[in-house]
Formats: structure tokens, C-alpha cells, sequence
């Protein structure tokens, strides 16, 4: 992954977070009957007629789409969970309110696979947007204020798609900044030792006083 297989680059690409985020677990509704799932990330199921199992989101997805289940919305994602956490992310303007860390990517494969097990889906996925562009602003607010004094930056409650906008930019003007607002940090050279080395560089003494 880019992230990883180049050290100058310390983010990943939107498709590779999402990658990561289709681990997360969801809840879903059989309708047919399977034995259990043996993986390599783990067992999962059986799976049994109306009886809620939880898998990982890839899975749900894959089921989903081959027509084998419903996907149970998460909780966080109701549309009165999603209003509370808005108000208060405008109410907070230098707070973030806890998520799950790939709620980005999970409402995303949701509405784009999962749209007719979402009711009020247009108000979900405005909501979504909102709380989005909400953090994302308080994310570009607190960015403006770093400094050449500023050691570290501590971001509470961050998702993992705002860390992975953040952390290149911090790191590089933290170094920036260290390197060119931090003088003190740099050795100077040692002034008795320079004149000291500086006689030694001018050959060997004689004394001129006349005889």
C-alpha cells in the first residue's frame, strides 16, 4: 500500500482506508441457512433464517449483494444519534465527539450497498455530510494555529480518514518548524575551543622582544 511501501509518504489513498475499514463488524439478518464461515480472520456464523449474527463488513457486503441478508444499521447512525453528535461537534468548536474511527468509510459502503435497509437514507447521509465537514473545518481551524512553539499537536477522537489528511501536514511542519525556529536545538560551536584552535593554526610562537 502506498502508505506503506513508500517512506516518504506517511498517508494512505481514500480507497486503501476503506479497505481497512470493511474489517470493522456489523449486525445482519439472514435469510437462508449456512453453515459457519471458517477464515482466515476467523469463524463467523452459522447462520440462521431472521437470526442477527455479526460478521465483518466485507462480508455483509458480499451476502448483501448476492441477495442473502439485510444489514442492520449501527446504532451510532440513527438519524437522532447523528443530530446529537452534530449539535454538539458546532457547539464544541475545539472538541471532537467520539465516532467510530472509519465512520466515514462504513457509512459510505452503507449507502452505496445497503440503501434499502436505511430508512430516511437522504436524512442519514446529510447528516453524515454535515458532521463531516463540521470536523473537517475544527481539523483545518486548529491546523492554522500552530507555530514554531508548538511541540505536538494533540487531536482527540479523530477519524481515521481526518488522521490521514492531518498527520503528513503536522509532521511536516513540526519538522519545519523545529528545524528553522529552533536554533538552540542545533550545536554551536565552542568558542574557547575555537580560539584555541585558531592559535594552534598559527604556527609556533617566537619571541620577538629584542635581545
Amino acid at each position: 500500500m502506498a502508505g506503506q511501501s513508500d517512506p516518504d509518504l506517511s498517508f494512505f489513498s481514500a480507497a486503501e482506508v476503506e479497505f481497512l475499514a470493511e474489517d470493522e463488524m456489523v449486525d445482519i439478518v439472514p435469510n437462508m441457512r449456512m453453515e459457519k464461515l471458517e477464515m482466515i480472520s476467523g469463524d463467523f456464523g452459522p447462520f440462521l433464517p431472521q437470526i442477527a449474527t455479526k460478521v465483518p463488513l466485507w462480508l455483509a457486503v458480499a451476502l448483501k449483494k448476492r441477495g442473502k441478508c439485510m444489514i442492520r444499521l449501527p446504532e451510532w447512525m440513527s438519524v437522532e444519534r447523528l443530530t446529537t453528535v452534530l449539535e454538539a461537534e458546532r457547539e464544541s468548536p475545539r472538541e471532537f465527539q467520539p465516532l467510530p474511527f472509519h465512520y466515514v468509510e462504513i457509512s459510505r459502503l452503507l449507502f452505496d450497498h445497503a440503501r434499502d435497509d436505511i430508512s430516511d437514507i437522504y436524512m442519514v447521509r446529510n447528516l453524515v455530510e454535515d458532521i463531516r465537514d463540521v470536523r473537517f473545518h475544527k481539523v483545518q481551524t486548529g491546523l492554522e494555529t500552530i507555530s514554531g512553539r508548538t511541540l505536538a499537536v494533540k487531536l482527540k477522537n479523530l477519524s481515521a480518514m481526518e488522521v490521514n489528511i492531518v498527520r503528513p501536514f503536522v509532521m511536516r511542519a513540526l519538522q519545519a518548524f523545529y528545524k528553522h525556529d529552533s536554533p538552540e536545538m542545533i550545536p554551536q560551536p565552542d568558542a574557547n575551543g575555537s580560539k584555541r584552535q585558531q592559535i594552534a593554526d598559527r604556527g609556533p610562537r617566537r619571541d620577538l622582544r629584542p635581545r
